[in-house]
């Protein structure tokens, strides 16, 4: 676990430091309240803090009152070290925000108890987020495969549409289309559907970017939403994806099936202000054109797209 130690005084600072990397704690050091508040900004931030009272720049009760005021950020687990001892100021300080604090000269054994139980409030509250998320994962994600479920990706792609349009950001969508998906089914049995879905949905994550979005959109059927993309670039995607579903048969409850995919894409190069709706039309219509084909990827035209 990483600890940020905010303390001016070096006899102190070694001190703490020394006993934490003894601990096995890994160390973060600041010499100041401003270095430790621009520590804490940080997107890798320590969830732990030991704040001096008293130090140059901020001090350690306005340090406290700024995390606080932080909305959406992970929380932080605030240490206050004082040579205060009055309960006023100890009222003060866990009035500004601290959870805890340890009075100068500290006790080795006390700080050791101290971050103890710090440590078990933040693990307390990770796993109440990790409840909360698993909550909301069957409301957003698609049980069988793990992806985005079709009103989730829908949302993204209306979301992804309503914001770019202003700045004329491209945006492309990717339908793929599983061939002889029912056939597999009826073959093999639902045991076997399954599994290919899930393989198809982990070959389709391998080909996408970071900010791309994947969604299960039907039966056999994979939408992704492609922002930033020229058609070119949406095709060349959707081509990778296309070759990956084909390039190796699926192991499948011991025996290997063959999957390809016929792929549809749309994006809004001739048309910067085309809805989702229209999008979608013209991803499916390709994607129904290339079903001619099997294992084939086409590009909606204009026409493809009008009601």
């Amino acid at each position: 676990m990483r600890i940020l130690i905010a303390e001016d005084e070096p006899i102190s600072r070694h001190m703490l430091e020394s006993f934490l990397t003894q601990w096995g704690y890994e160390v973060i050091v600041a010499h100041d309240g401003d270095e430790a508040w621009w520590t804490l900004q940080r997107e890798d931030a320590p969830a732990l803090a030991i704040l001096d009272w008293m130090m140059p720049g901020m001090d350690g009760t306005q340090i406290c009152r700024e995390v606080r005021k932080r909305i959406g950020a992970p929380y932080t687990y605030l240490i206050l070290l004082t040579a205060k001892s009055q309960k006023q100021d100890i009222v003060q300080g866990l009035e500004a925000g601290a959870d805890d604090y340890l009075t100068k000269p500290f006790d080795p054994d006390e700080l050791r108890v101290r971050l103890r139980a710090g440590r078990r409030i933040l693990d307390l509250q990770e796993q109440f987020l990790s409840m909360r998320e698993a909550a909301r994962f069957p409301n957003t994600h698609d049980f069988m495969t793990g992806l985005w479920n079709r009103e989730a990706i829908l949302g993204m792609l209306r979301q992804k549409l309503g914001r770019d349009r202003h700045d004329a950001a491209p945006v492309g969508v990717i339908l793929v289309d599983l061939d002889h998906f029912k056939q597999i089914n009826a073959t093999y049995g639902a045991a076997a559907g399954d599994a290919v879905l899930r393989e198809a949905a982990r070959r389709v994550r391998s080909c996408v970017r970071l900010y791309d979005s994947v969604g299960r959109y039907g039966g056999g059927e994979f939408l992704i939403v492609v922002p930033g993309c020229y058609s070119s670039e949406v095709i060349a995607i959707a081509e990778k994806v296309r070759a990956t579903m084909s390039r190796e048969p699926m192991d499948i409850l011991g025996g290997a099936i063959v999957v390809t995919a016929s792929v549809g894409v749309a994006a809004t190069d001739e048309n910067k202000n085309a809805s989702a709706d229209l999008l979608l039309r013209g991803a499916g219509e390709a994607a129904r054109k290339a079903k001619g084909h099997r294992n084939r990827v086409e590009l909606a035209t204009a026409a493809d797209a009008e009601p």
